[in-house]
């Protein structure tokens, strides 16, 4: 192989290890000797591949972290290899494949589409000639999982959140960050991740910079992924007696509006009031800023703690910022779309095609 830092020589051994326990496949360096110095300095490894009685030439470009954004240089510079090399030893088809330490989802579909092979270290592997089609699919390395899951969390969801509420606006960093109430800094880091997903598009320069999600359904499909794979929230159950579901809503509105507590409804009954989808609702699930004086206004609403047979159910804000772009319908503070979209999917029943429902009338992408 051509010199490579050590972490590039251990990710492509890795590599070669997961083609050599497949059946049927033998893989081995070419000598390097033989090579073509030109085409040398093109990609990283080289080797011969024989899959199932086929032989092929397989040509290795590395790279620590793969985005939608880095896909069409990737596949570009792959794409020359394919046309200025000759082919391998004995006439064997030249094969490029890309082998990073983190490859993320988006990405993964990209290389797929242009039919360019990868391979990470998380174990996934694509790979498709002619008359062989290799395809692991696993889950992404721990260090990407970590990195993407830190974007659809605290502060930094905050920021997503006020660019799918406000999709169709530009905005500078300093306006986002005074929406989202979070720090220019927190602002920049989330841009600078969304650009490397492709998810953004931006105009001038310097200062008066701005940028706009461009796709704003791919932004909100990836945080439903995401959400998924997070624990649920710890609920505390209460039972009102004497109200129904409606009427629950309203003594709600009044109480923790006359203490001035923050709160925000989510869930069944904030879509049925954004977009009415079942006739009836049994249960009011709210955002809650807690503490004395939440307790006081519970306790105000007659609620008694249960296990059973609960008609309403707390979801303790960690912060104000749970309670972005909340919206005022029919007396009552209700969630923004998004976040009762986002919540309805974790739900039972009927509450995932509430949730395409309130997607469709309400949030439009």
């Amino acid at each position: 192989m051509p010199e490579s830092t050590t972490a590039e020589r251990q990710l492509i051994e890795q590599f070669l290890e997961t083609l050599r326990a497949l059946p049927e496949v033998q893989v081995n360096l070419v000598n390097k000797k033989t090579m073509d110095a030109a085409l040398d300095k093109q990609y990283d490894a080289k080797f011969d591949l024989h899959i199932a009685g086929k032989s092929f030439t397989l040509l290795i470009e590395t790279k620590k972290t793969v985005y939608p954004r880095d896909v069409r240089q990737v596949s570009w510079q792959l794409k020359e290899h394919n046309h200025n090399k000759p082919n391998g030893q004995g006439g064997n088809e030249p094969v490029s494949l890309l082998v990073a330490e983190s490859i993320s989802p988006g990405a993964k579909d990209l290389l797929r589409s242009m039919h360019v092979g990868y391979y990470d270290s998380g174990g996934s592997l694509y790979l498709a000639a002619h008359g062989t089609y290799i395809y692991i699919d696993r889950p992404p390395p721990k260090s990407l999982a970590k990195s993407i899951g830190s974007l659809y969390s605290g502060r930094r969801a905050q920021v997503l959140h006020a660019l799918l509420v406000h999709h169709s606006d530009w905005f500078s960093v300093k306006e986002l960050a005074a929406l989202a109430q979070v720090s220019s800094a927190t602002v920049s880091q989330v841009l600078s991740e969304l650009e490397r997903f492709d998810w953004l598009i931006s105009r001038g320069k310097g200062p008066s910079k701005e940028r706009h999600v461009s796709e704003p359904a791919s932004l909100l499909d990836a945080w439903v992924k995401q959400s998924m794979l997070v624990r649920p929230q710890a609920l505390q159950r209460y039972y009102v007696p004497g109200l129904n579901a409606e009427q629950l809503l309203e003594r709600i509105g009044q109480v923790f509006t006359t203490r001035q507590i923050g709160y925000a409804i989510s869930h069944e009954a904030a879509a049925q009031r954004y977009a009415p989808f079942l006739s009836s609702i049994s249960q009011v699930r709210c955002r809650l800023l807690v503490g004395p004086a939440s307790a006081a206004a519970i306790g105000e609403l007659g609620a008694r703690a249960v296990d059973e047979g609960a008609n309403l159910v707390i979801i303790e804000a960690k912060s104000p910022g749970d309670l972005l772009f909340r919206e005022y319908v029919g007396n009552t503070w209700l969630a923004s779309p998004i976040h009762v979209y986002l919540d309805l999917l974790r739900g039972e029943g009927r509450t995932k095609e509430m949730a395409e429902h309130l997607r469709q009338e309400m949030i439009g992408f």
